[in-house]
């Protein structure tokens, strides 16, 4: 029977594919790519022979059926721009389709941006949420983030570098300056992993170039920081500028990672006259 392999491609490093990888592309008979150009330049690479079709965003739903009906038979491999296909990458409504067709459906692992980054990370591995591509807007992106507040585990999500400060900014406002690990341009020749604060990769990527995979400190009920009197002096001092409460709390539960909710209630102290530290 015909089977769809789901191979993974290299994430920057052409080195960085399996020889079973390279195998199952000169094998098939088909290779649907979500960029032709660069997958083309993958197989020259390696002298590989086998078609290519075009398989992306745009045209994924239109190609479904071509590529179906070919895997009636004979087999087919799908690979994405770079690293795992279906993760963050077209390629879900077809492993959907065959699956649903009876066709066998097979995995080719390899390099992914989303281990690679948690692994050099220096944070914790034993539990990650992956939450993709931040949203475009920066209310979406807000509103996901703050889906995040209590999350235990280590987040990972990816960024393109004309979004990542504004990204960054939004992420220590609603998360607080957590640790951060900063993976830019991971396997390729101006490779850079940061590690810090928000603040600090905030200071470190003035003018960001090439693609990013951030990495950031989960929620700890035992790291959780606590009031301190510079905060609420802080909170004081914008009161009497003038600053609203909201946009107040706002900031300085970005500068320090404390809850906006403990914050409130500082705020609340103050405007009463009654310090509460």
């Amino acid at each position: 029977m015909p089977t769809l392999y789901v191979v993974a491609t290299p994430i920057g490093n052409l080195e960085d594919i399996s020889l079973r990888a390279l195998r199952t592309l000169r094998e098939v008979k088909l290779i649907a790519a979500e960029d032709t150009r660069k997958t083309k330049r993958l197989l020259e690479t390696y002298d590989i022979k086998t078609p290519v079709t075009s398989y992306y965003e745009h045209n994924k739903r239109s190609k479904l059926g071509y590529i179906l009906e070919r895997l009636r038979e004979e087999d087919v491999a799908i690979v994405s721009e770079a690293g795992v296909p279906c993760i963050s990458d077209p390629g879900y409504e077809l492993v959907v389709a065959a699956s649903r067709q009876g066709i066998a459906v097979v995995p080719i692992p390899g390099a992914s941006a989303v281990t690679a980054a948690l692994s050099v990370s220096g944070l914790a591995t034993d539990r990650f949420t992956y939450i993709g591509f931040l949203p475009r807007k920066t209310g979406e992106r807000k509103r996901l983030l703050e889906s995040m507040i209590a999350e235990p585990s280590t987040i990972i999500a990816l960024e393109a570098p004309h979004r990542l400060r504004e990204s960054l900014e939004d992420i220590m406002l609603v998360l607080g300056n957590k640790r951060i690990a900063v993976c830019r341009q991971l396997t390729k020749m101006h490779e850079e992993v940061f590690r810090g604060t928000i603040a600090q990769a905030l200071e470190h990527f003035d003018e960001p170039k090439g693609e990013f995979t951030l990495v950031i400190e989960g929620c700890s009920g035992n790291t959780r920081p606590k009031l301190t009197l510079e905060a609420e002096k802080q909170l004081e001092r914008m009161r009497i500028s003038g600053a609203k409460a909201k946009e107040a709390i706002a900031a300085v539960a970005g500068q320090t990672g404390l809850s906006k909710k403990e914050l409130y209630r500082a705020w609340l102290r103050s405007s009463q006259g009654v310090k509460g530290v």
